[in-house]
């Protein structure tokens, strides 16, 4: 049995992800106390269910903190257990919250949305480290559709090593496990013929093998996550996340991410992804 678990912070985005496993063929049920979860998957992998998508968040409660024991439990059952966790800035769900007009979850206890925002961050920080992460702060709705999508098609066992580029002006990705700034390289933003196009255009990356710093920051950085990944890896870590930015998140870091992606394919799963393109 494939069994995905979509968790993270109210107001992130869980119901879409939720959405595009129903439509890619997922059994999906929303909302799932903890403590009925290895019931339900018995039943339906004896009914012969093999792609299982359950949300679980604070709606369940204080349950929520023993989802790190079960996914060990499922895990040990021989059950193909993955985590999603979506998450945004506090900022961004204070405004999705405000132009819905809908109330938290934590809301009944009396606390503010800020502070039913803080709460929620303290009962799920168990499950981050289990989890794949994915920050919707920025992210088009069809945006967050395709990387689920990606997430949902990668392969299950070993590590997988995502590459994503963004914009320093937009923010830095809250799901970052390494952040590289290479703001410092010469920006083909100021070309006019370059303008227009992305760190994907040959053009643009031509532009960028001729610089020499270019060329060295990225050896730089693929020497790092070369030599560190084995110790990753040895811990048993699901997903690594290496964010590359630049002003825009056009250009370098676009070229950074695309070039990177390909060097490390051969050597483990790798997702490239480019929050400004939206891809």
């Amino acid at each position: 049995m494939q069994l995905i678990l979509i968790t993270g912070l109210s107001g992130s985005g869980k119901s879409v992800a939720l959405a595009v496993m129903e439509d890619a063929g997922f059994y999906c049920v929303d909302n799932l106390p903890v403590n009925i979860v290895g019931n339900l998957v018995e039943t339906l992998r004896a009914s012969g269910i093999g792609r299982v998508a359950l949300t679980i968040d604070v709606r369940t409660g204080e349950t929520i903190a023993n989802l790190p024991e079960l996914v060990t439990s499922l895990r040990n059952e021989g059950i193909e257990v993955r985590v999603m966790f979506l998450e945004a800035k506090s900022e961004t769900l204070i405004k999705r919250y405000s132009e819905t007009r809908r109330r938290h979850p934590l809301s009944v206890s009396g606390l503010t949305l800020p502070e039913c925002i803080a709460r929620e961050k303290e009962l799920v920080s168990g499950i981050s480290d289990m989890a794949h992460h994915i920050d919707t702060s920025d992210l088009a709705p069809n945006t967050l559709r395709a990387w689920v999508k990606d997430f949902a098609a990668a392969p299950v066992a070993g590590l997988t090593l995502l590459f994503e580029s963004f914009g320093f002006k937009h923010g830095i990705p809250l799901d970052a496990d390494f952040v590289f700034d290479v703001r410092c390289l010469p920006n083909p933003h100021y070309d006019p013929q370059l303008r227009p196009l992305t760190g994907c255009d040959a053009p643009v990356a031509a532009f960028l093998r001729a610089t020499p710093d270019a060329m060295r920051m990225l050896e730089d950085i693929s020497r790092f996550i070369g030599d560190w990944l084995p110790a990753f890896e040895r811990d048993n870590r699901s997903y690594l996340t290496v964010a590359i930015g630049c002003t825009g998140g056009r250009h370098r870091s676009v070229f950074f991410v695309e070039t990177l992606s390909a060097r490390f394919r051969d050597r483990t799963r790798t997702l490239a992804r480019h929050r400004e393109l939206g891809t």
